[in-house]
């Protein structure tokens, strides 16, 4: 089996249009949630939400791109060729033949759903634009990543709700790992944030109407985000022989189904994947330094999360710590284990662990090492990134530093 390193990063997300502005929020503790800019906000109960404020797709694609490109899809391609850029690679010949993209996304697009279901319902039209299939279809975002970059491998989207991401890193990690592929694009993104994506959360009623507040004893709901996070996965030797700059190693993944409730989480679901990716990457439970949480933000994840923490470290899990970026820039749902993986890089790379900001009360069901408010100096060794979805689907990355 190869080894896997990460040689490229790209992201855009409430917090930040690239990699270091991101960090540099999450090094501040700063929140990327606020107020909602969009269409018949007036009409919504929930009217915050981490947003992409300031993105103008018109300056950066031409019309017929556009055309094609819903949000999720413009935010992936932002983010690949800040990931592509940084690795130095450039796909022609064999290596292009060989590499491929796998993306996660629990939507697609959404907000081209929204619109053209105003556009045939609301005003009357009988005809919407010919590209409407292929600029909402899930897929769109890893096809238009191939295409420029010239990725003509395997290449594919998926689908798991909030765990997407976490699923196509894994996949991603497996084929690089095997041998299938040099070099794989992969990551995840979401723009749910239109008028229809939020109504439809709204029903569910695990929202704040305020504040994402992970583990605080107060804490009242999730707030959505939106945004992309993509990353270059590369055999080792392949980066070595070129003198790729590494940012770390993806040393194991593992995958679990609750296989129990269709919306609430499992403790045992979420212990067995990150039991799963530490006897994947062969790394002792003592040797975890950083956990990028879940955390959501609702009654139910975070008290469940760490109940599950407890039950894999152990005495040591009274001394890791453990935070939720989803204070900073929201729960990007398919996207967000993307965004995520950035704070273990950061952990990893740069000793810095990001805050779990918003936090206010201690809750006797989340004892642990949350780092509340305030980011913190550590150095660590190994990390981990959680991603428990909806349908009990759970994915979980485990990265060492190199």
């Amino acid at each position: 089996m190869k080894r896997v390193v990460i040689t490229g990063a790209g992201t855009i997300n409430a917090l930040g249009y690239s990699v270091p502005e991101t960090l540099n929020a999450m090094r501040e503790g700063r929140c990327g949630i606020g107020p909602l800019e969009l269409r018949d906000i007036e009409r919504l109960q929930i009217q915050i939400g981490g947003q992409v404020r300031g993105f103008e797709a018109e300056g950066r694609y031409n019309r017929q791109q556009m055309s094609l490109y819903d949000r999720f899809t413009q935010f992936t391609l932002a983010a690949a060729k800040e990931a592509i850029d940084q690795s130095g690679l450039g796909f022609s010949g064999e290596l292009a033949a060989k590499s491929g993209v796998v993306l996660g996304t629990a939507g697609g697009g959404v907000s081209t759903w929204d619109d053209n279901y105003r556009a045939v319902y609301e005003e009357g039209k009988n005809r919407v634009h010919p590209f409407v299939v292929p600029k909402l279809m899930n897929n769109a975002a890893a096809s238009h990543v191939s295409i420029a970059h010239n990725l003509k491998g395997p290449s594919f989207t998926v689908s798991t709700a909030c765990a997407s991401s976490n699923h196509a890193m894994a996949q991603a990690f497996s084929m690089v790992r095997s041998g299938m592929a040099p070099v794989m694009v992969t990551g995840g993104s979401e723009s749910m944030l239109c008028f229809g994506g939020v109504k439809a959360w709204e029903g569910l009623r695990v929202m704040s109407r305020d504040a994402c507040r992970p583990f605080s004893a107060n804490r009242n709901g999730m707030v959505q985000g939106e945004g992309a996070g993509v990353f270059v996965f590369e055999e080792y030797d392949h980066a070595r022989a070129r003198g790729a700059d590494i940012l770390c190693e993806v040393a194991g993944f593992a995958m679990s189904s609750d296989a129990a409730d269709i919306v609430m989480p499992s403790k045992n679901g979420a212990a067995r994947a990150m039991a799963g990716a530490l006897a994947d990457a062969r790394i002792n439970p003592e040797e975890v330094g950083y956990i990028n949480a879940h955390g959501t933000g609702t009654a139910a994840n975070d008290k469940t999360e760490c109940a599950a923490v407890a039950d894999v470290f152990g005495p040591h899990a009274d001394r890791l710590m453990i935070s939720s970026t989803k204070s900073m820039h929201g729960h990007l749902i398919g996207g967000t284990g993307a965004v995520e993986l950035l704070a273990c890089i950061m952990a990893l790379r740069d000793g810095v662990i990001a805050p779990t900001i918003g936090y206010q009360e201690p809750d006797p069901e989340c004892a642990l090492d949350v780092v509340p408010n305030t980011a913190r100096d550590a150095k660590v060794s190994v990390a981990m990134s959680n991603a428990f979805a909806f349908g009990g689907m759970n994915a979980v990355v485990a990265l060492r530093a190199i």
